[in-house]
């Protein structure tokens, strides 16, 4: 599958996103640089090489084959989406302690590194352990706000020793303090392992906001708005709507569901609304053009607008954005990326039209 997304690709694409670190890329080429013998993935942090040192190949045994050798920095070979083997362990001793203030040393006691789970912690969530800790037992006290008859008792009551600590805590994590907060909405967000990788999951009481890839480059600018149009104070943890998201999302890459009674809540303007709305009328198993979704809302010419409004999208795959295609029946951008765009459509047995053009044109 991402050998046919490569080689419908042109070269001059792949270097456009390769000097972006375009995730959106991730999986469907590598880049291999001629002058140190090293290949990587396209999201590499390291100084890009020049064009003209650079070849690309489908995949990173191609890459090998061809006598290159991984890059020690971005590991084209690790996947990195997969929880480490420690994971159940830190799991359920969060579980059993949730009001612990977790240092290194509780870590070392369970058998743990500390150093290991800190750079898992910062390469999968962009904090280290404890401040991942502390965002969640934050969250766990916003959550108590509405009913608590005392915001500084709430602080206690999820492991912060002092009240200056918790309002400073506090004050970080949500921008604002705790007494004010009471008319936030409290937003719980987990990640989710998929076979396309993880994603995040977040809701609030009234449904599911957000169900996104974890390398999805608008995901902060995402977050940004719920919390700045939306009035969303977003914070690690578990929900109801998440528990029941998480078995539905397996059945479904396992190939034995095909709708979701997930609740949604998405908060747009009416015009995107309805466009999620007609997204969501898209049948499994077939696509819509963007001029086609244009037509289905009674707006003809309105295709380039259903197409910002479905690339707003915040739930992936219950509100299938990836059901729509170009006019010609190829595929178009996806927010999760193009290799995970065709893979969820061979997932809901689509046969795609641009795959039949790109081999009558000898693309693949």
């Amino acid at each position: 599958m991402s050998k046919r997304l490569f080689h419908a690709l042109g070269r001059d694409e792949m270097l456009a996103a390769m000097q972006a670190s375009d995730a959106a890329y991730e999986g469907v080429f590598f880049t291999s640089v001629k002058t140190t013998g090293i290949f990587c993935r396209p999201t590499c942090p390291a100084r890009k090489p020049k064009p003209e040192n650079v070849v690309f190949h489908p995949t990173a045994e191609a890459a090998m084959a061809a006598g290159f050798r991984p890059c020690k920095r971005c590991r084209p070979l690790s996947l990195p989406d997969d929880a480490p083997d420690w994971m159940p362990t830190l799991h359920a001793a969060l579980q059993a302690r949730p009001d612990r203030h977790w240092g290194d040393a509780d870590l070392v006691a369970l058998g743990l590194d500390p150093l290991r789970v800190r750079r898992w912690f910062k390469e999968r969530h962009g904090l280290s352990f404890q401040r991942w800790w502390r965002a969640h037992r934050l969250g766990d006290a916003l959550g108590a706000l509405a009913g608590s008859g005392s915001v500084d008792a709430g602080g206690f009551d999820h492991g912060f020793a002092s009240v200056s600590g918790f309002r400073a805590a506090f004050a970080r994590q949500f921008a604002t303090t705790p007494g004010r907060a009471r008319s936030g909405i409290p937003l719980r967000h987990a990640s989710i392992e998929t076979p396309l990788g993880t994603m995040i999951a977040a809701a609030e009481d009234r449904g599911l906001v957000l169900l996104e890839f974890l390398d999805r480059p608008a995901l902060i600018k995402e977050l940004e708005e719920l919390r700045d149009q939306h009035g969303y104070l977003a914070s690690p943890g578990e929900h109801p709507h998440i528990a029941t998201l998480r078995p539905q999302l397996a059945a479904y890459f396992a190939g034995h569901r095909r709708e979701f009674d997930v609740p949604l809540h998405l908060p747009g303007s009416a015009f995107e609304c309805a466009t999620w709305s007609a997204l969501r009328d898209i049948p499994s198993g077939e696509t819509r053009s963007y001029a086609e979704l244009a037509r289905a809302l009674g707006r003809s010419g309105a295709a380039r607008a259903v197409g910002a409004a479905n690339g707003r999208n915040r739930v992936a795959i219950l509100v299938p954005c990836h059901r729509v295609v170009g006019q010609d029946g190829r595929l178009t951008g996806y927010g999760g990326g193009l290799r995970r765009k065709q893979k969820l459509l061979e997932l809901e047995g689509v046969a795609m039209e641009g795959d039949r053009i790109s081999q009558q044109r000898g693309l693949w």
